[in-house]
């Protein structure tokens, strides 16, 4: 027997959740890829990206996931052999140091932790002891999407430049962008990526990347350069250039409907939804907590991401039961532990198409399939959400 119907509901951090009007907006035929109405789509887009990244620099659109934009990032502005450091607060900054190890790099981890987020001042240490400036890239993401880690951009730009480094800082936004502030420009990012399916909104298979001029200047000399990733190929004279090809029309209506949908709420407002949606489900983890099974992920309140909660479990609990009663019982998916945390782990997403009612559901599913299995946890879980909320928000 189970209490839900309809389509699932996705509270993982990707691909999330889709508005019904970003679906509707695929609903249409396609565009002659040559027309001027093709020539203003990607151009809006192009400028509302660079937006969204705050910067005065050049947005470029993939047809790609997130790990092809790592790639177009890479081939646009190193060489075989380069240095990268790669700066570890989880999973997904190694995945971009794999990948550019793959690609001919060297590749130096800054060890981290899985519990914490990365340390400036530990940055700072090692680009001073880099005399000859051997490192030509920092890799690091804003949120990473297995830990939970958010990680203190501006703080690390200041870090990079007290050390008079000149490595580029590169950094990856996939779990961040279009739901905490993000300042490219600002925080002395030189290029910056993302990707279509969280924050934004919209089905899997866009990368974006977005270009500072030191950035540019290194893709002068960079010799890992690709016909299909090259910026310089991507501003030739004909449009379709843009994408090395056919445009990807229906993704792209996808994604200038939720933009639309993004500056419609504005991004200020979209930021302080996130925040609260975020608090509300931690003041439920806190309280769950204290049945000594669960934790968060990170210790440090600081350090906790506005868009995924990693809850760990304690050992000899079966994870596995919990997302399957909460799936197939009620139609609630929630987020798998993986890398160092596969089988001891939950994750909730919160980010994108989210409000108080789907996240007050999930909770409510969760603290629900706690109390059917006999998973110890503090009663009320639910409830402290309520009230965060209602104090938060007021009438």
């Amino acid at each position: 027997m189970a209490v839900s119907a309809g389509r699932e509901f996705l509270a993982i951090p990707g691909p999330t959740n889709m508005p019904d009007e970003v679906l509707q907006a695929m609903h249409r035929p396609a565009l002659d890829i040559y027309s001027k109405a093709m020539v203003d789509l990607s151009d809006s887009l192009l400028s509302d990206l660079s937006r969204l990244f705050a910067t005065q620099g050049k947005s470029y659109i993939y047809i790609a996931n997130g790990h092809g934009a790592w790639e177009a990032v890479i081939s646009n502005v190193l060489s075989r052999g380069d240095k990268v450091l790669v700066l570890e607060s989880g999973r997904f900054a190694l995945g971009w140091g794999n990948a550019a190890q793959a690609m001919g790099c060297e590749v130096e981890v800054l060890k981290g932790d899985w519990r914490r987020a990365v340390r400036p001042d530990e940055v700072e240490e090692r680009l001073l002891r880099d005399k000859d400036h051997s490192i030509k890239a920092i890799l690091v993401v804003q949120v990473d999407t297995a830990s939970s880690a958010y990680n203190d951009l501006e703080a690390i730009g200041r870090a990079i430049k007290a050390a008079n480094h000149p490595a580029l800082f590169m950094v990856d936004a996939v779990a961040s962008l279009g739901c905490m502030p993000f300042e490219m420009d600002g925080w002395g990012i030189d290029v910056a990526m993302s990707s279509s399916q969280k924050g934004l909104m919209s089905p899997p298979g866009l990368g974006f990347v977005a270009v500072g001029d030191r950035a540019r200047a290194a893709h002068q000399t960079a010799g890992l350069r690709t016909p299909y990733w090259d910026w310089t190929q991507r501003d030739g004279p004909e449009h379709y250039q843009k994408y090395a090809g056919t445009a990807p029309v229906h993704l792209l209506f996808a994604l200038r409907k939720a933009l639309d949908m993004l500056f419609e709420e504005s991004l200020e407002n979209t930021f302080i939804r996130h925040q609260l949606l975020a608090e509300a489900v931690r003041r439920a983890v806190a309280v769950w907590s204290e049945g000594q099974v669960f934790s968060f992920n990170i210790e440090d309140p600081r350090e906790r991401a506005d868009t995924v909660t990693t809850v760990r479990a304690a050992e000899g609990h079966d994870l596995f039961a919990l997302h399957r009663y909460c799936k197939d019982k009620c139609g609630v998916v929630l987020g798998v532990g993986i890398g160092e945390l596969q089988d001891r782990a939950f994750r909730i997403a919160h980010m994108g198409h989210i409000n108080a009612p789907m996240m007050l559901g999930t909770l409510g599913v969760i603290e629900m399939a706690l109390t059917a299995l006999d998973i110890p946890h503090g009663n009320g879980g639910v409830a402290a959400a309520i009230g965060y909320l209602a104090e938060s928000v007021p009438a």
